[in-house]
């Protein structure tokens, strides 16, 4: 019946026509649903490579962030021992302020000493209140000075809706954090202290003949997920931020205000699998790739290497990565002399007309002045070229 029903042109116009009605013509991208509905009062999922904020809801409410105060605790102890002003095997004297102090604890002793690294793993793997407490008297004298210097180092990454009161996160008048404040900090954490971060994947740490679990149960769940924090007072609620690499994609996911241990973790979870299924992290150009050779008047060089200083990367819904645009943005005359890493212009990237990301272009070589006779006949060219255009 099929092959006569083709033999007539008009009823083969028909079927034409029928198919191109009531068949589906297949899309070029994904169709991207709206994201997860979640109950915590507060959430967002970072890009860690590219900063780009994919998903969020109340990202920039200031609310209290319990034990989420800890990672800047422990950021900080580590990037004292990057630069050389603690070492691991330092002893740190505890206090009866560290020994007293409540909630969840590492169980120091008052009196006893014990080592910046073991300190540290109570901090990030027991959430160690009496740890965070002694390494912040020992690195700044007193927790209220700490405490100081939390608050300058939120100002340094950019954390503007972020107050510290205490190294704990124990309940303080005037203390808050919000979940875009904790995603920048997690982000630098992750990129600044890259020796200490496997610290964070860690399940369980024994002290004093005590072993503890760590309190992220998306470490025993999902092997891609490998830190970063949990928390939880009456007040804040349950919250947590993770961070997981799929296929070279880093995320990192703020909960803050779940019901319970277990919503925030599932919430993670949705979140995390949304945005893995849905959108990919495309590398465009490595650190100090060469992008772009433009004209250097009155240089030693005729031509400059430009580029970026560090790796571009845009975050992407899946299947739009062909329709990126990339425009290079430099001067039209470029004179000598020109520094290694001097700013010339930028990259910018877009999509569909939106710019996505930018990043200076940098000089990727120097150029110092070239001689006089030289410098004159670029005068000279620069002249007749500038009446030809």
């Amino acid at each position: 019946m099929f092959k006569q029903f083709i033999k007539s042109p008009a009823k083969c116009l028909v079927l034409v026509v029928l198919l191109l009605v009531f068949v589906p013509v297949a899309q070029s991208s994904t169709l991207i649903p709206a994201p997860p509905q979640i109950g915590a009062r507060s959430y967002i999922v970072m890009d860690a490579d590219t900063g780009n904020v994919i998903v969020a809801h109340n990202e920039h409410d200031r609310y209290p962030p319990a034990s989420l105060v800890k990672i800047m605790t422990s950021y900080i102890a580590e990037q004292e021992i990057i630069r050389g002003n603690l070492a691991e095997s330092d002893m740190v004297s505890i206090s009866e302020k560290a020994w007293r102090t409540g909630g969840s604890r590492m169980f120091v002793q008052e009196g006893t000493q014990v080592s910046v690294i073991d300190l540290l793993r109570g901090i990030i793997i027991q959430s160690g209140n009496d740890a965070s407490v002694a390494i912040a008297e020992h690195i700044a004298g007193s927790e209220e000075a700490f405490a100081d210097l939390m608050n300058q180092h939120a100002r340094r990454i950019g954390m503007t809706n972020t107050q510290y009161q205490n190294a704990t996160g124990l309940p303080a008048e005037g203390q808050y954090s919000s979940a875009y404040d904790l995603a920048l900090l997690s982000q630098a954490l992750i990129n600044d202290s890259p020796q200490y971060y496997p610290i964070y994947a860690e399940k369980y740490f024994e002290y004093n003949k005590i072993r503890q679990p760590n309190r992220n149960r998306l470490l025993w769940r999902d092997d891609s997920v490998d830190g970063i924090k949990t928390g939880h007072t009456n007040e804040a609620g349950y919250c947590l931020v993770s961070s997981a690499i799929r296929d070279g994609m880093r995320l990192i996911t703020v909960v803050m205000g779940s019901a319970s241990e277990e919503t925030r973790a599932q919430e993670t979870q949705q979140l995390m699998s949304f945005v893995y299924r849905f959108y990919n992290t495309h590398q465009l150009y490595p650190a100090n790739q060469v992008l772009s050779q433009p004209r250097i008047w009155g240089g030693s060089l005729d031509q400059l290497k430009v580029g970026v200083s560090n790796k571009l990367a845009v975050t992407l819904p899946r299947g739009k990565e062909d329709e990126v645009e990339v425009t290079l943005d430099l001067p039209r005359s470029i004179k000598a002399p020109i520094e290694i890493g001097q700013e010339l212009g930028r990259v910018v990237v877009s999509l569909n007309g939106e710019e996505l990301t930018s990043a200076p272009l940098v000089a990727l070589e120097a150029a110092e002045q070239g001689g006089l006779i030289k410098r004159i006949w670029h005068m000279i060219l620069q002249f007749f070229t500038g009446l030809i255009s």
